[in-house]
């Protein structure tokens, strides 16, 4: 896989960073009192079902997210996650799981215990939309990517479903692991693909590689990604951590952001806090 030069350098400079922004930013002090007790989440990006080729992306108004066929972004960040629904509600948003891992390897709930040995995780588990055996599994493997896009300063975060997981893979090989880079060196292009199994069909995600990140921008997405991605280590733990201390029937709902609290669980990139009394927005 080769690139032209030209046209990389003049993508990669159009690629606006966090410390990049425009001087037009306000200091804690001016956004104290409009942050002050709230929870700062991560936007998702969501995978329509139906076999829809169109994200649902978060705009300005929360109730009516934006519709795009591609997104240009940096993978900040990724690592694997894992939940298992009753049967029959893993397609209910207001279901919680039963069990649920924030790193694919322990699950926390009912089963619980390390996901590689769970009967749960094994194919032929599973059951479809419509309560049929399937081949799939009963536990649903996912993989959570925080994709940063141009000219924002918060990562958004794409959730993959089990469909997406072999073209992730497959991608991350390609682009990545063959070339010994990290995923956040690249620009990458994530779009949607129909597929249509007779029955039901389904959207997965598909990946390319727009360019590489080179020099001084290299260097600041990686300072940016290697304290984003400390941060979400911390707060896979804390949430870990959360979820076992509760009681055996609750457990925390995979489907929802993270979520930053007054308990001392505050998100940072750079060191400060998203807090208007204890620090200033990441940079």
């Amino acid at each position: 896989m080769s690139y032209n030069d030209t046209a990389l350098m003049e993508t990669v400079s159009n690629f606006i960073l966090p410390d990049m922004m425009p001087e037009d930013n306000f200091s804690s002090e001016e956004l104290a009192e409009d942050f002050d007790g709230l929870q700062v989440n991560f936007p998702r990006v969501k995978i329509p079902g139906g076999g829809a080729v169109s994200f649902e992306v978060p705009g300005d108004d929360p109730e009516s997210p934006d519709s795009v066929k591609t997104i240009e972004v940096i993978i900040v960040y990724n690592h694997a996650a894992g939940a298992y629904w009753p049967e029959g509600a893993e397609y209910d948003d207001n279901v919680p799981p039963l069990c649920s891992s924030v790193d694919g390897k322990t699950g926390i709930g009912e089963p619980g215990g390390a996901c590689a040995l769970c009967a749960l995780n094994k194919y032929g588990t599973g059951v479809d939309a419509k309560g049929n055996p399937s081949k799939g599994k009963a536990c649903k493997n996912m993989r959570n990517l925080y994709i940063l896009r141009s000219g924002e300063y918060l990562p958004l975060l794409l959730s993959l479903p089990p469909t997406s997981l072999k073209p992730f893979n497959e991608f991350m090989n390609t682009a990545f692991i063959t070339r010994r880079r990290p995923t956040w060196s690249a620009i990458a292009q994530i779009s949607l693909k129909r597929v249509d199994n007779g029955s039901s069909p389904y959207s997965i995600a598909s990946f390319r590689k727009v360019a590489n990140i080179t020099g001084e921008q290299l260097a600041q997405v990686k300072q940016y990604a290697d304290s984003f991605r400390e941060q979400v280590r911390l707060m896979n733990q804390q949430r870990a951590a959360l979820t076992e201390s509760m009681s055996d029937t609750t457990v925390y709902d995979l489907e929802n952001d993270y979520q930053t609290t007054e308990s001392g669980s505050h998100f940072t990139i750079t060191g400060d806090v998203i807090d208007g009394e204890r620090g200033d927005l990441p940079l």
